[in-house]
């Protein structure tokens, strides 16, 4: 990873937690020792069960999460854009990261090691409160993903995975802006390749999406969220 220069009080992520507080004096000497750098497409830079290396903030870029699961697979349980917060989960408890992340473009990250991410949440409240508060609502997410991946079926999986995608990264020219292979949605509606395929190709057919190469639009977005209503 080649290391980069980022500046916080240029940086247009409104949602990013350094952002939001990089205005407090407390904040300053912290921030002039984060380091930034650029990792490459498909480049791992957060290892599962790795020693933890502070919190990484993204300052430009698409990031998926992953989680090892049974036979070694990797399911997909997050994915990130600019402002978003990564290694959080094993921050100040197991002292290791539980998931891995990978790029999904070159992606611009901001890192604050372990001892400086201490220190401001020992010395600046502020921020204390609002990460207070992040991790209360990605419980409650986690919460309701579990809950939607048991009661849901296939179809319904991968039509909430579209319209998560959708959602979280908006369309151009009438396409998700994010390059997902069918494995990786497979990954994360906790499904196979073949089933995603298939369910890709019905959807088709009923023209509630529509495909341009690898990527996919969607066409009927209300008609989609019908489809998952009663799971809501």
């Amino acid at each position: 990873m080649k290391e980069e220069l980022t500046s916080c009080s240029s940086c247009l992520n409104e949602n990013c937690f350094i952002k939001k507080h990089v205005h407090l004096e407390q904040m300053k000497k912290y921030i002039e020792r984060k380091r930034s750098f650029v990792c490459k497409k498909a480049q791992q830079f957060i290892i599962e069960g790795a020693p933890i290396q502070g919190l990484y903030f993204i300052y430009k870029g698409k990031v998926k999460a992953v989680k090892t699961g049974i036979n070694g697979r990797e399911q997909i349980v997050r994915l990130t854009q600019d402002g978003d917060t990564l290694g959080f989960r094993g921050f100040g408890t197991s002292k290791r990261y539980l998931i891995g992340a990978y790029a999904l473009e070159d992606t611009m990250l901001c890192n604050f090691s372990n001892e400086d991410m201490l220190e401001i949440l020992h010395n600046v409240p502020e921020f204390t409160f609002d990460l207070m508060l992040f991790y209360a609502e990605e419980l409650n997410k986690s919460e309701n993903n579990i809950r939607k991946i048991a009661q849901m079926n296939v179809r319904e999986r991968v039509i909430d995975t579209l319209l998560y995608i959708h959602k979280k990264f908006g369309q151009t020219n009438g396409v998700i802006e994010l390059d997902l292979s069918r494995k990786e949605i497979a990954d994360f509606a906790g499904t196979t390749d073949e089933q995603v395929i298939r369910v890709i190709s019905s959807l088709k057919k009923e023209a509630l999406i529509k495909t341009v190469g690898k990527k996919i639009g969607l066409v009927n977005i209300e008609k989609l969220k019908v489809e998952i209503i009663e799971h809501k």
